[in-house]
């Protein structure tokens, strides 16, 4: 190992050296605790003292002939008292509650994508609609709340599923070990060991190579900004603040967990080892990076002013990992006004490719809540998004954080009874589709869910013997599949050329056009958002010669009112004169 660069921030493989990792004949453990007094290694059957090696500040100690799959941890002495702690750089853990790494041969896999691997881009000229998802509560072979799928045999569920749908990425939430299954995995104790909730290392891996080999990219919910405080894990790792914060002023989360000093080159070099493993070793294809705007500002709160330590970890995190792990895609869930997220490291910028556009999405859901005769004032919540937009590469989010802890749902979300919300749902989902930015939907959106999402659940994929939300699943399939195969939709969502307002004057009416386009083709979207209908509403498109309907989200088979989506519109003389149904969207092809 590099240890100048550990030390300094410098290195993104410490996990190669750190940690415990087989050789012809032997299993060599090694742990950074630079203020222990001493350290053994706790085996199943055995303790074995460690050796100071290097500069003394590093532990080592060598067990011939171990196991693939045997349990350790460190025991380590501080203040005359001992804390056993799993290996922060371990490979594999034990199946929580029980907290104590695994010994692994990471190497071992080998994976089937290598087409896929060659091929992979960021997304930036193609369609990206990510089916955002908890590993362990989609899909459970049993009613108990922690009876779930292993790895692979989710993926044999997923992946066909992800097809039927319209979905070309999964991102996952976060995958790294974690003790507590309602923390998500947003509070981790192993930042280098999948969770053994689902099965092995080797498992995921699996389900990362079959999602590849189907066509189907893989981003990874990541948490560089605080980790749990179980004694067990980070905290006090050495009987010192190594990982966090020696002040709880700063070292404490809102979430209750312990905020990483990004200013310490051992840190740095630990956070960032960490997302390239899962990067490099496991072939994700992007990091969602989690609460970016503890790192902008401290504590979040932009009064206390910006982290220049943690802005230049980030920084220089992210032009290695695009240096170094071609095609992937690094995206910011970030609420903050702070300028060049998406502004390239060597430019002065943060590096990511995308930003979480949460503005977008707490301005639209706060339209659709508003009843009909309210959303007049509100008009503008609609349009507000497209006057900054160009600021950053946006990605538009309805993730798990909007269908918990009390929100409700999308679908009741929306003003009415149901039959109007599931209208208004299908509405503001072609809305979503058809402005720029990529797109990102929480499981069970599909489903036109309307219980809140639980952990210890699955999806209620009974809803589907509904007939009304059997027509919303097959409204939202025909939808996602429009978006990836009309390239107007995506290709310049990030040039001003690709989006234009055809109509946003109209208030009283709450009717808006919108045109997407390439340098082929172009697409026009009409949405009346009141609750009634707007008979002869007439726009010009004096360049166009033909229009034809693409897609209705008011049809009969999607469980609207219109029977013949085509009788709702005529063509004279460059306008388009339409009858358009109350809450409702139409898609045109414009030639």
């Amino acid at each position: 190992m590099d240890f100048y660069g550990f030390y300094t921030g410098g290195i993104f493989d410490a996990y190669e050296w750190l940690g415990a990792h087989y050789t012809a004949e032997s299993t060599v453990f090694r742990t950074f605790a630079p203020q222990a007094q001493k350290i053994e290694l706790v085996l199943e059957d055995k303790i074995i003292p460690m050796e100071k090696v290097y500069n003394g500040q590093f532990y080592e100690a060598v067990v011939e002939k171990l196991p693939k799959g045997t349990k350790y941890e460190y025991r380590i002495y501080s203040g005359g008292r001992f804390t056993d702690h799993c290996d922060p750089y371990g490979y594999f853990m034990e199946r929580r509650p029980d907290h104590k790494s695994v010994t692994w041969d990471h190497k071992s896999f080998q994976f089937k994508d290598d087409d896929w691997m060659k091929k992979r881009s960021d997304m930036l000229k193609k369609p990206l609609n990510i089916y955002e998802l908890h590993a362990g509560s989609f899909r459970k072979p049993g009613k108990a709340p922690d009876d779930w799928y292993n790895y692979e045999q989710l993926g044999r569920v997923l992946i066909p599923y992800l097809k039927e749908y319209g979905y070309n990425y999964v991102e996952f939430l976060p995958l790294c070990e974690h003790p507590s299954d309602e923390s998500w995995g947003y509070q981790t104790t192993g930042y280098f060991s999948p969770t053994s909730r689902y099965g092995t290392p080797d498992d995921l891996k699996k389900l990362i190579s079959l999602l590849h080999e189907n066509g189907i990219g893989v981003i990874l919910d990541f948490v560089p900004v605080h980790f749990a405080m179980d004694p067990y894990g980070l905290a006090k790792y050495d009987g010192s603040a190594l990982y966090e914060y020696p002040s709880n002023d700063v070292g404490m989360s809102e979430w209750g967990s312990c905020n990483f000093m990004h200013s310490r080159g051992e840190v740095k070099s630990f956070l960032q080892s960490s997302a390239n493993f899962w990067l490099k070793e496991y072939h994700f294809d992007g990091l969602r990076m989690d609460a970016i705007s503890r790192i902008i500002f401290w504590q979040g709160d932009e009064r206390r002013g910006v982290n220049s330590n943690a802005l230049d970890f980030v920084k220089n995190m992210n032009k290695y990992l695009k240096k170094e792990n071609e095609g992937c895609m690094l995206i910011a869930e970030d609420s903050t006004s702070f300028k060049g997220i998406t502004k390239s490291a060597e430019k002065g910028g943060l590096g990511f490719d995308y930003k979480w556009d949460l503005g977008w999405m707490n301005d639209t859901l706060s339209y659709f809540e508003a009843a009909p005769k309210d959303r007049q004032e509100k008009y503008h919540k609609i349009t507000f998004s497209m006057m900054y937009f160009g600021d950053e590469h946006y990605l538009l989010p309805l993730s798990h954080d909007e269908v918990v802890h009390c929100k409700g749902t999308i679908v009741n979300k929306m003003y009415g009874d149901i039959d109007e919300q599931l209208s208004q749902a299908r509405a503001l989902y072609m809305y979503m589709m058809v402005h720029p930015g990529k797109k990102l939907n929480f499981m069970g959106n599909e489903l036109g869910q309307v219980r809140e999402w639980d952990e210890k659940r699955e999806l209620d994929f009974e809803l589907l013997d509904d007939p009304k939300h059997n027509k919303f699943h097959e409204y939202m399939k025909q939808l996602n599949h429009l978006y990836l195969t009309d390239a107007a939709l995506s290709e310049d969502d990030y040039d001003e050329s690709g989006f234009k307002w055809a109509d946003c004057d109209q208030a009283e009416r709450l009717i808006y056009s919108i045109i997407r386009s390439n340098k082929k083709e172009k697409l026009l979207a009409i949405f009346n958002f009141s609750d009634r209908v707007q008979d002869n509403y007439t726009l010009e498109i004096p360049d166009a010669k033909n229009t034809e309907v693409i897609l209705c989200s008011d049809s009969e088979e999607f469980g609207g009112k219109t029977e013949n989506a085509a009788s709702l519109i005529r063509f004279e003389n460059g306008k388009l004169i339409c009858a358009l149904p109350a809450y409702s969207g139409i898609a045109l092809k414009i030639s």
